[in-house]
């Protein structure tokens, strides 16, 4: 890699990392499959790969098509703040009630309903594609070497999710107390209804 590229990459790198630590909807429920130790590696792995997919196609163009036509984020706007609320008042409901599935004795959704969740999470969450898509996007394109630049922010996004569903599966021992799940489910609702709020007050 030359020295052009590797500075693209770390700027790729160090642009992304700085806007997905926020605690949002999709690190939320990330870290919560990672303290369940349930489907990690696959939610994970679909996060990884969507970011990549989005910020690669914000880098090459899609972000200065949503740039020129902003009614196009606004039925993914509506769409994603509805399902946002719908999950939020789920963990509400498990946290009222204390029934977290770690709490109730480990079970767990299926795999394919976890990962049908984290797909509308990400896919559904316009703060995904305004991260990934528009702002990404938009620092990409004014690469020499875009595809340096986007490589890197897609390696920052497989870290950063790695380490928070590794990072919770290493301190689930300790969080299995049923009051502890209860606070975790009532943090994820107040998480998902902000950003809810967010979107919609946009």
């Amino acid at each position: 890699m030359s020295s052009n590229a590797s500075s693209a990459f770390l700027q790729g790198w160090a642009s992304m990392a700085g806007l997905i630590v926020a605690i949002g909807a999709q690190n939320a429920f990330v870290l919560r499959q990672g303290l369940l130790r349930a489907h990690v590696a696959p939610v994970v792995a679909l996060c990884a790969v969507s970011d990549a997919l989005l910020v690669f196609a914000g880098v090459f163009g899609l972000g200065q098509v949503l740039q020129a036509a902003p009614a196009l984020m606004a039925p993914l706007r509506w769409a994603g703040a509805a399902y946002l609320l719908w999950f939020g008042a789920q963990a509400a409901r498990r946290a009222w009630n204390g029934t977290s599935a770690l709490a109730a004795g480990g079970a767990t959704q299926g795999r394919a309903a976890v990962l049908l969740t984290t797909a509308a999470l990400t896919w559904l969450n316009p703060h995904v594609w305004l991260d990934t898509v528009l702002l990404i996007g938009a620092l990409g394109a004014q690469h020499a070497q875009r595809g340096a630049f986007a490589t890197g922010a897609a390696t920052a996004s497989l870290m950063w999710f790695t380490a928070l569903g590794a990072g919770a599966a290493v301190l689930a021992p300790r969080l299995a107390q049923p009051r502890t799940w209860r606070c975790i489910d009532a943090l994820v609702a107040l998480a998902m209804v902000a950003v809810a709020w967010q979107l919609l007050a946009a």
